[in-house]
């Protein structure tokens, strides 16, 4: 399965960050915390450089809490500032301006010295399509200002935003790579609707996310389905038509495809999350 998407908007979003960033004081990098790495668009590193930067780890409440508290070692290890957040829920957004003032503490003093009144804070806000942007926006901004839908990539525009006397932000559209070199990645990706399932086999995906629960939740997996131990030892694919069958639709790979990958992204199967510490190389024992 040979995932490819890369809309002409997105190429046009990447010049205009490189072109704004000039304008903002730090990079605020959306990621999703079920695949904090995969979510990430790989180009960002070489665009923003050495412009202060606080990943916000979104969606935390469907995260795997243990590989989260990892995550957050890793990014801090790379020199970014780190907070994990709900944003549908509110939950850690608060945290936000303390935490960009941490980052900017020196600029902050270097411009107090300086006699220069102090400002709002300008931040550019970034991340691939369905990390949840829109709805940070919203939260950050107290109405709902930025349009929001599940469907990737349906912020298309570009628009300034206040967060009370502290904040102003940037939302920049969510940008993708051109093509997914490592296929996982792709099927991540489709495993939580960052791409459309247009795109897509479910099948394959299904079975990928089958595979992933037997590995690393099979206790989750078992109970959503009423598994045995038995059932347990079948391949991914034969544990498709397993579950297919029990969930009673009868020969009805698809549509039983489509119940899997719906339930893992709802949360039905309880939290996870895909991206590993230990893939890459990262051995922290948080």
């Amino acid at each position: 399965m040979a995932i490819q998407w890369f809309p002409g908007h997105m190429a046009k979003a990447r010049r205009e960050v490189s072109e704004k960033l000039k304008y903002v004081d730090i990079v605020f990098e959306l990621v999703d915390g079920r695949l904090p790495i995969s979510s990430r668009n790989p180009m960002l590193d070489a665009i923003l450089q050495q412009k202060p930067r606080l990943v916000l780890i979104n969606k935390a409440d469907l995260a795997d809490a243990q590989q989260t508290k990892k995550w957050e070692s890793y990014f801090k290890q790379k020199g970014y500032y780190v907070l994990a957040i709900n944003a549908q829920d509110n939950k850690g957004v608060k945290n936000i301006v303390p935490k960009c003032k941490e980052a900017l503490k020196e600029k902050i003093e270097r411009n107090r010295q300086r006699g220069i009144k102090p400002r709002a804070i300008r931040a550019m806000v970034i991340g691939i399509p369905n990390v949840g942007k829109s709805t940070l926006l919203n939260r950050l901004a107290g109405k709902k200002m930025a349009q929001t839908g599940n469907k990737p990539g349906v912020t298309k525009g570009q628009q300034w935003l206040r967060y009370g006397s502290d904040l102003e932000l940037l939302d920049t559209p969510g940008i993708l790579w051109p093509k997914f070199e490592d296929q996982e990645i792709g099927k991540k990706l489709a495993l939580t609707g960052a791409i459309k399932d247009q795109l897509l086999h479910l099948d394959d995906i299904a079975i990928y996310g089958l595979d992933f629960f037997a590995r690393y939740y099979p206790t989750q997996l078992m109970q959503r389905y009423q598994l045995s131990e038995e059932d347990m030892e079948l391949l991914a694919p034969d544990l498709l038509m397993k579950i297919t069958e029990k969930q009673g639709f009868r020969d009805d790979y698809n549509r039983g495809s489509e119940r899997i990958i719906h339930d893992i992204r709802q949360g039905k199967l309880g939290r996870y999350t895909l991206d590993r510490c230990e893939e890459v190389g990262y051995e922290d024992e948080a």
